[in-house]
Protein backbone atom coordinates (compact mmCIF):
# COMPACT_ATOMS: atom_id res chain seq x y z
CA UNK A 1 0.00 0.00 0.00
CA UNK A 2 1.55 2.75 -0.87
CA UNK A 3 1.10 5.98 1.48
CA UNK A 4 0.93 9.95 0.37
CA UNK A 5 1.71 12.81 2.09
CA UNK A 6 -0.33 16.09 1.91
CA UNK A 7 1.79 18.92 0.22
CA UNK A 8 3.23 20.94 2.73
CA UNK A 9 1.46 24.51 2.73
CA UNK A 10 3.37 27.24 1.25
CA UNK A 11 3.86 29.36 4.24
CA UNK A 12 5.91 27.11 6.01
CA UNK A 13 7.57 25.66 2.63
CA UNK A 14 9.20 29.37 2.83
CA UNK A 15 10.00 29.01 6.16
CA UNK A 16 12.07 25.86 5.68
CA UNK A 17 13.18 27.64 2.86
CA UNK A 18 14.49 30.62 4.88
CA UNK A 19 15.79 27.75 7.31
CA UNK A 20 18.09 25.97 5.05
CA UNK A 21 19.48 29.85 3.49
CA UNK A 22 20.16 30.59 7.67
CA UNK A 23 22.25 27.05 8.22
CA UNK A 24 24.21 27.43 5.10
CA UNK A 25 25.57 31.34 6.02
CA UNK A 26 26.02 30.06 9.64
CA UNK A 27 27.90 27.52 8.01
CA UNK A 28 30.01 29.53 5.95
CA UNK A 29 30.05 32.69 8.76
CA UNK A 30 30.50 30.71 11.90
CA UNK A 31 30.84 26.61 11.91
CA UNK A 32 34.27 26.75 11.36
CA UNK A 33 34.76 28.97 14.32
CA UNK A 34 32.20 26.93 16.46
CA UNK A 35 34.17 23.59 15.73
CA UNK A 36 37.71 24.97 16.73
CA UNK A 37 35.84 25.98 20.02
CA UNK A 38 34.41 22.45 20.43
CA UNK A 39 37.30 20.61 19.43
CA UNK A 40 39.35 22.63 22.06
CA UNK A 41 36.52 22.82 24.83
CA UNK A 42 36.48 19.27 24.61
CA UNK A 43 40.30 18.66 25.97
CA UNK A 44 38.92 20.25 29.43
CA UNK A 45 35.57 17.88 29.88
CA UNK A 46 35.26 14.56 30.32
CA UNK A 47 35.00 14.08 26.95
CA UNK A 48 38.17 14.77 25.79
CA UNK A 49 39.18 11.37 24.04
CA UNK A 50 37.04 12.47 21.62
CA UNK A 51 39.30 15.35 20.63
CA UNK A 52 42.17 12.74 21.11
CA UNK A 53 40.95 10.53 19.50
CA UNK A 54 39.85 12.89 16.17
CA UNK A 55 43.17 13.92 16.70
CA UNK A 56 45.06 11.24 15.87
CA UNK A 57 42.64 10.47 12.89
CA UNK A 58 43.12 13.87 11.41
CA UNK A 59 46.72 13.18 11.51
CA UNK A 60 46.14 9.92 9.79
CA UNK A 61 43.95 12.14 7.32
CA UNK A 62 45.49 15.07 6.72
CA UNK A 63 46.38 14.15 3.20
CA UNK A 64 42.73 13.35 2.34
CA UNK A 65 41.34 16.50 1.01
CA UNK A 66 44.30 17.04 -1.48
CA UNK A 67 43.45 13.40 -2.46
CA UNK A 68 39.92 14.39 -3.51
CA UNK A 69 37.91 14.30 -0.33
CA UNK A 70 35.52 12.14 0.98
CA UNK A 71 31.90 13.15 -0.39
CA UNK A 72 28.98 11.96 1.02
CA UNK A 73 25.69 11.59 -1.34
CA UNK A 74 23.63 11.20 1.90
CA UNK A 75 24.70 15.08 2.72
CA UNK A 76 24.61 15.75 -1.25
CA UNK A 77 21.25 14.58 -1.44
CA UNK A 78 19.77 16.21 1.78
CA UNK A 79 16.31 17.80 1.34
CA UNK A 80 17.72 21.11 2.98
CA UNK A 81 19.33 21.44 -0.18
CA UNK A 82 16.17 21.62 -2.26
CA UNK A 83 14.32 24.34 0.00
CA UNK A 84 17.74 26.19 -0.08
CA UNK A 85 16.85 26.08 -4.06
CA UNK A 86 13.53 27.15 -3.68
CA UNK A 87 14.65 29.97 -1.40
CA UNK A 88 16.18 31.91 -4.21
CA UNK A 89 15.50 29.71 -6.71
CA UNK A 90 18.99 28.26 -7.83
CA UNK A 91 19.06 26.73 -11.29
CA UNK A 92 21.93 25.06 -13.49
CA UNK A 93 21.45 24.98 -17.25
CA UNK A 94 23.49 22.91 -19.64
CA UNK A 95 24.61 24.19 -23.20
CA UNK A 96 26.69 20.78 -24.55
CA UNK A 97 27.38 17.71 -23.24
CA UNK A 98 30.46 16.96 -20.92
CA UNK A 99 32.30 13.72 -22.17
CA UNK A 100 32.41 11.03 -19.04
CA UNK A 101 35.27 9.75 -20.39
CA UNK A 102 36.82 13.10 -19.84
CA UNK A 103 37.88 15.23 -17.62
CA UNK A 104 37.37 19.30 -17.33
CA UNK A 105 38.45 22.29 -15.75
CA UNK A 106 35.28 24.63 -14.89
CA UNK A 107 35.91 28.55 -14.26
CA UNK A 108 33.40 29.78 -12.47
CA UNK A 109 31.89 33.41 -12.61
CA UNK A 110 31.44 35.58 -10.54
CA UNK A 111 32.11 34.99 -6.92
CA UNK A 112 29.73 36.85 -5.49
CA UNK A 113 29.46 37.74 -1.93
CA UNK A 114 28.72 34.18 -0.81
CA UNK A 115 28.91 31.57 -3.84
CA UNK A 116 25.35 30.12 -3.39
CA UNK A 117 25.46 29.48 -7.11
CA UNK A 118 28.65 27.32 -6.93
CA UNK A 119 28.11 25.61 -3.56
CA UNK A 120 24.26 24.37 -4.50
CA UNK A 121 25.33 23.39 -7.73
CA UNK A 122 28.57 21.51 -7.85
CA UNK A 123 28.45 20.44 -3.57
CA UNK A 124 24.98 19.26 -4.04
CA UNK A 125 22.15 17.48 -6.01
CA UNK A 126 19.63 19.94 -5.23
CA UNK A 127 19.94 21.05 -9.36
CA UNK A 128 20.30 18.04 -10.62
CA UNK A 129 23.90 17.87 -11.77
CA UNK A 130 23.83 13.98 -11.97
CA UNK A 131 21.04 14.13 -14.27
CA UNK A 132 22.44 16.85 -16.45
CA UNK A 133 25.99 15.26 -16.62
CA UNK A 134 25.75 11.64 -15.88
CA UNK A 135 28.51 10.23 -15.69
CA UNK A 136 30.75 13.09 -14.62
CA UNK A 137 31.55 13.98 -10.37
CA UNK A 138 32.28 17.34 -9.48
CA UNK A 139 34.65 18.90 -7.09
CA UNK A 140 34.60 22.47 -5.97
CA UNK A 141 38.06 24.32 -5.11
CA UNK A 142 37.71 26.17 -1.86
CA UNK A 143 40.53 28.55 0.25
CA UNK A 144 43.38 25.64 1.51
CA UNK A 145 42.74 27.31 5.35
CA UNK A 146 39.37 25.90 5.71
CA UNK A 147 40.57 22.18 5.56
CA UNK A 148 42.50 23.33 8.86
CA UNK A 149 39.81 23.36 11.01
CA UNK A 150 38.69 19.85 13.06
CA UNK A 151 35.18 18.55 12.04
CA UNK A 152 34.38 21.43 9.63
CA UNK A 153 36.97 20.18 7.26
CA UNK A 154 34.88 16.89 7.05
CA UNK A 155 31.64 18.74 6.41
CA UNK A 156 33.36 20.67 3.71
CA UNK A 157 34.92 17.24 1.97
CA UNK A 158 31.33 15.84 2.22
CA UNK A 159 30.35 18.07 -0.67
CA UNK A 160 33.11 17.26 -3.21
CA UNK A 161 35.10 20.43 -1.77
CA UNK A 162 38.73 20.20 -2.18
CA UNK A 163 41.42 23.00 -1.22
CA UNK A 164 42.41 25.53 -3.77
CA UNK A 165 45.83 24.37 -4.28
CA UNK A 166 47.87 22.76 -7.21
CA UNK A 167 48.25 19.08 -5.88
CA UNK A 168 44.34 19.47 -5.48
CA UNK A 169 43.97 20.12 -8.97
CA UNK A 170 46.28 17.89 -10.61
CA UNK A 171 44.94 15.17 -8.31
CA UNK A 172 41.74 15.61 -10.16
CA UNK A 173 42.64 16.29 -13.31
CA UNK A 174 45.27 13.45 -13.86
CA UNK A 175 42.86 11.10 -13.26
CA UNK A 176 42.92 8.61 -16.40
CA UNK A 177 39.54 7.26 -16.02
CA UNK A 178 37.79 10.83 -16.42
CA UNK A 179 35.11 11.81 -15.60
CA UNK A 180 35.69 14.61 -12.90
CA UNK A 181 34.93 18.15 -13.12
CA UNK A 182 36.82 20.53 -10.93
CA UNK A 183 35.32 24.02 -10.72
CA UNK A 184 37.32 26.80 -10.26
CA UNK A 185 35.53 30.45 -8.80
CA UNK A 186 38.56 32.65 -10.72
CA UNK A 187 38.32 35.62 -9.38
CA UNK A 188 38.84 34.27 -5.62
CA UNK A 189 37.41 36.48 -2.46
CA UNK A 190 39.15 39.87 -4.50
CA UNK A 191 36.38 39.33 -6.64
CA UNK A 192 33.79 39.28 -3.61
CA UNK A 193 34.48 43.02 -2.95
CA UNK A 194 33.23 43.89 -6.41
CA UNK A 195 30.03 42.00 -6.46
CA UNK A 196 26.63 44.22 -5.98
CA UNK A 197 23.47 43.75 -7.91
CA UNK A 198 23.97 45.34 -11.42
CA UNK A 199 27.54 44.51 -11.41
CA UNK A 200 29.74 42.22 -14.07
CA UNK A 201 33.11 42.84 -13.18
CA UNK A 202 35.05 39.95 -13.08
CA UNK A 203 38.99 39.65 -11.59
CA UNK A 204 40.00 37.70 -14.93
CA UNK A 205 42.64 39.58 -17.00
CA UNK A 206 45.59 38.55 -15.41
CA UNK A 207 44.38 35.21 -13.79
CA UNK A 208 45.75 32.82 -15.70
CA UNK A 209 46.87 29.78 -13.48
CA UNK A 210 44.07 28.29 -13.84
CA UNK A 211 44.36 28.04 -18.20
CA UNK A 212 48.26 26.78 -17.27
CA UNK A 213 46.71 23.94 -14.93
CA UNK A 214 44.59 22.96 -17.68
CA UNK A 215 47.16 23.04 -20.53
CA UNK A 216 49.48 20.91 -18.26
CA UNK A 217 46.66 18.07 -18.18
CA UNK A 218 45.47 18.69 -21.58
CA UNK A 219 41.98 19.56 -19.74
CA UNK A 220 39.01 21.09 -21.56
CA UNK A 221 38.32 24.26 -20.21
CA UNK A 222 34.80 25.11 -19.35
CA UNK A 223 33.27 28.74 -19.23
CA UNK A 224 30.35 28.98 -16.54
CA UNK A 225 28.53 32.37 -15.44
CA UNK A 226 26.13 32.15 -12.62
CA UNK A 227 23.71 35.15 -13.75
CA UNK A 228 22.02 36.91 -10.32
CA UNK A 229 24.62 35.92 -8.76
CA UNK A 230 25.24 39.31 -7.40
CA UNK A 231 22.12 40.46 -7.01
CA UNK A 232 21.63 38.76 -3.90
CA UNK A 233 23.05 40.86 -1.41
CA UNK A 234 24.06 45.19 -1.32
CA UNK A 235 27.33 45.96 -0.18
CA UNK A 236 28.77 48.95 1.40
CA UNK A 237 30.47 51.64 -1.27
CA UNK A 238 34.23 50.74 -1.20
CA UNK A 239 35.54 52.02 -4.70
CA UNK A 240 39.34 51.57 -5.27
CA UNK A 241 41.16 53.79 -3.53
CA UNK A 242 39.17 54.69 -0.36
CA UNK A 243 40.22 53.69 2.93
CA UNK A 244 37.70 50.69 3.32
CA UNK A 245 38.87 49.31 -0.01
CA UNK A 246 42.54 49.58 1.22
CA UNK A 247 41.72 48.36 5.02
CA UNK A 248 39.99 45.25 3.02
CA UNK A 249 43.34 44.09 0.98
CA UNK A 250 45.10 44.32 3.77
CA UNK A 251 42.90 42.25 6.18
CA UNK A 252 42.90 39.91 2.94
CA UNK A 253 46.86 39.45 3.00
CA UNK A 254 46.96 39.03 6.54
CA UNK A 255 44.15 36.33 6.64
CA UNK A 256 43.66 34.88 2.95
CA UNK A 257 39.87 36.03 3.29
CA UNK A 258 38.16 39.42 2.37
CA UNK A 259 35.93 40.42 4.34
CA UNK A 260 32.56 42.41 2.29
CA UNK A 261 31.01 44.59 4.01
CA UNK A 262 27.20 43.43 2.75
CA UNK A 263 23.86 43.30 3.67
CA UNK A 264 19.93 42.49 2.49
CA UNK A 265 17.28 41.54 4.58
CA UNK A 266 16.38 39.82 7.44
CA UNK A 267 14.68 37.09 8.58
CA UNK A 268 11.30 38.62 9.82
CA UNK A 269 11.63 41.86 8.17
CA UNK A 270 12.83 43.30 4.72
CA UNK A 271 15.04 46.12 5.82
CA UNK A 272 17.69 44.78 6.89
CA UNK A 273 19.88 41.72 7.71
CA UNK A 274 22.40 39.13 6.28
CA UNK A 275 19.53 36.94 4.82
CA UNK A 276 20.24 37.21 0.92
CA UNK A 277 17.28 38.65 -1.55
CA UNK A 278 14.85 36.06 -2.60
CA UNK A 279 16.13 36.86 -6.46
CA UNK A 280 16.66 34.15 -9.00
CA UNK A 281 20.42 33.02 -9.99
CA UNK A 282 20.75 30.48 -13.03
CA UNK A 283 24.57 29.18 -13.48
CA UNK A 284 24.79 28.82 -17.43
CA UNK A 285 27.55 25.99 -18.28
CA UNK A 286 29.17 26.81 -21.73
CA UNK A 287 31.02 24.08 -24.02
CA UNK A 288 34.13 22.93 -23.48
CA UNK A 289 36.97 24.77 -25.09
CA UNK A 290 39.82 22.27 -26.15
CA UNK A 291 42.98 22.54 -24.80
CA UNK A 292 46.25 20.87 -26.17
CA UNK A 293 48.25 19.04 -23.69
CA UNK A 294 51.99 20.48 -22.71
CA UNK A 295 53.76 19.88 -19.73
CA UNK A 296 55.78 23.17 -20.00
CA UNK A 297 53.25 26.26 -21.67
CA UNK A 298 54.77 29.11 -22.90
CA UNK A 299 53.91 32.63 -22.21
CA UNK A 300 52.15 32.79 -25.56
CA UNK A 301 50.57 29.62 -25.37
CA UNK A 302 48.95 30.46 -21.75
CA UNK A 303 47.87 34.14 -23.18
CA UNK A 304 46.59 32.32 -26.67
CA UNK A 305 44.46 29.76 -24.51
CA UNK A 306 43.82 32.98 -22.13
CA UNK A 307 42.46 35.22 -24.74
CA UNK A 308 40.49 32.35 -25.98
CA UNK A 309 38.68 31.59 -22.92
CA UNK A 310 37.70 35.11 -22.12
CA UNK A 311 36.02 35.40 -25.66
CA UNK A 312 34.03 31.95 -25.53
CA UNK A 313 33.27 33.50 -21.76
CA UNK A 314 32.29 36.86 -23.04
CA UNK A 315 30.38 34.52 -25.72
CA UNK A 316 27.94 32.40 -23.02
CA UNK A 317 27.16 35.58 -21.72
CA UNK A 318 26.20 37.86 -24.26
CA UNK A 319 24.55 34.76 -25.93
CA UNK A 320 22.00 34.30 -22.16
CA UNK A 321 22.14 37.54 -20.88
CA UNK A 322 18.47 38.96 -22.10
CA UNK A 323 16.81 35.57 -20.76
CA UNK A 324 18.10 37.21 -17.19
CA UNK A 325 16.85 40.37 -17.50
CA UNK A 326 20.83 42.09 -18.09
CA UNK A 327 20.05 45.17 -20.19
CA UNK A 328 21.32 45.05 -23.31
CA UNK A 329 23.77 47.37 -22.60
CA UNK A 330 25.53 45.48 -20.43
CA UNK A 331 28.75 43.50 -20.78
CA UNK A 332 31.54 41.95 -19.10
CA UNK A 333 34.52 44.07 -17.70
CA UNK A 334 37.64 41.75 -17.28
CA UNK A 335 40.31 43.65 -14.68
Amino acid sequence: MKVEFAPLSVPLQRRLQTASVVQWIFSFLCLAQCCTAVFIALFFTRFWLVSALYAAWWLLDREKPSKGGRRSHVLRNCVIWKYMRDYFPITLVKTAELDPRQNYLVGFHPHGVLPAGAFLNFCTEASGFSKLFPGITPHLMMLSLWFRIPFFRDYLMSGGLIPSDKESASYVLQKPAGGNLLAIIVGGAQEALDARPGSFVLLLKNRKGFVRLAIQHGTPLVPAFSFGENDVYDQVKNPKGSWLRRTQHWLQQIMGISLPLFHARGIFQYSFGLMPYRRPICTVVGKPIPVQKKHRPSEEEVDEVHQKYLDELSKLFEKHKAKYNVPEDSHLEFI
